[in-house]
């Protein structure tokens, strides 16, 4: 996940390196968000009886392979197609990771290591793109994509070293409704046959698109909307994130009792957010409003999956394997509708169309399921 949101940070000296605009270099964050959410349930179905360390330690390695290649690729175009390698071992990672929690930990702990495994996701948005943006104004732009690259080696290792093997389930066998082809029936039959389902992947549209329609270009927002100082970049994005764990944990709690309630709150804080940084121009209410945003955006994650456990209870895993798809989808659509926002207008509109989605999510939140004390 820092792999996929990597050109965040970095997407000023990046677009200035390979000679193109910022609203094309936001095509890195697109590309792998697009491909991802195609691979999701496309390798689940193709790898129904693979060993699920094998696949694991072999995506990680295309990811090592897409970051090194990004690191030393002199156009745009082979970044992009380095970028869709990426899109398929993080699509893939997703979908074979997140329902491995049962067969690695004793049925009580099941909860907790799954909450584990999907607080890599929040950490990695709200911690890897300050990371990368440090290293990149340390030594360069490349040499964060060469660390991760050297960091997906080293996950590799840990995941061959670590994981038991882990034998997949044929399609025919009785267990394979999240593996084989039937997965797909359930996946798309879900949404048909749950109100809340449909709430939830329209709540995880456009929050997240949203978010990422602003976010993907955090740097230019701050250094030209907000005029911070090009040598605090790091350490703002470095407060961003620390918001962000924040969050992620202030929403964890409250959103177990009460998702609907924690991601109407949410929707509201990230729109007031981007509303109030479109309409300010100073560099100390841009770095105020950015910490408030890390807030915010910090419990998304952790909120949308209480809302899909609470959601479909008998169904978490095709319920949470929808969401996957969405989620970088969405990612995707975020970056592209910026990047083209940006081109033909300024990042203002980036500002207040992220605001306009994320606060049409409030609605959407507090309405669905009132009757259903969540």
């Amino acid at each position: 996940m820092t792999a996929e949101l990597l050109p965040v940070g970095l997407l000023t000296p990046a677009a200035a390196d390979l000679s193109v605009t910022e609203g094309a270099a936001a095509l890195m964050v697109t590309v792998p968000g697009l491909v991802a959410a195609v691979a999701a349930p496309l390798v689940t179905v193709r790898a129904a009886g693979a060993d699920r360390r094998t696949l694991l330690v072999a995506l990680m390695l295309l990811a090592a392979v897409a970051n090194l290649v990004s690191a030393v690729a002199g156009h745009l175009a082979v970044v992009l197609a380095a970028r869709v390698l990426l899109g398929l071992a993080i699509g893939g990672f997703w979908a074979l990771a997140g329902g491995l929690a049962p067969r690695l930990v004793a049925p009580a702990a099941v909860g907790r290591a799954t909450a584990v495994v999907f607080g890599g996701v929040s950490a990695a948005s709200v911690l890897g793109v300050p990371a990368a943006t440090v290293v990149a104004e340390r030594i360069g732009w490349r040499w964060a994509f060469t660390a991760t690259g050297l960091l997906s080696l080293l996950a590799a290792a840990a995941l061959l070293t670590l994981l038991p093997r882990l034998p997949g389930r044929g399609p025919g066998a009785p267990t394979a409704r999240g593996t084989g082809l039937g997965a797909l029936a359930a996946l798309a039959a879900l949404p048909r046959r749950n109100r809340r389902v449909r709430a939830g992947l329209l709540l995880t549209l456009a929050l997240v698109t949203g978010h990422f329609l602003a976010y993907s270009f955090v740097r230019p927002l701050l250094t030209d909307h907000a005029r911070a100082p090009e040598a605090l970049l790091g350490a703002l994005l470095l407060g961003y994130g620390l918001a962000g764990v924040a969050g992620n944990f202030l929403a964890g709690s409250r959103a177990a009792r009460s998702p609907r309630r924690t991601l109407a709150v949410i929707a509201a804080a990230l729109g007031t957010v981007l509303l109030l940084l479109a309409l300010t121009t100073t560099p100390a209410a841009g770095a105020g409003l950015l910490l408030l945003w890390g807030l915010a955006y910090g419990g998304v994650s952790v909120a949308l999956q209480s809302w899909f456990m609470a959601a479909a209870p008998d169904d978490v895993e095709a319920a949470t394997g929808l969401n996957v798809s969405v989620f970088c989808l969405a990612i995707a659509l975020g970056a592209l509708l910026g990047g083209l926002l940006t081109d033909a207008y300024d990042l203002t509109a980036v500002l207040l169309a992220g605001a306009a989605l994320t606060l049409a999510a409030v609605p959407v939140a507090a309405l669905s399921g009132r009757n259903d004390h969540s």
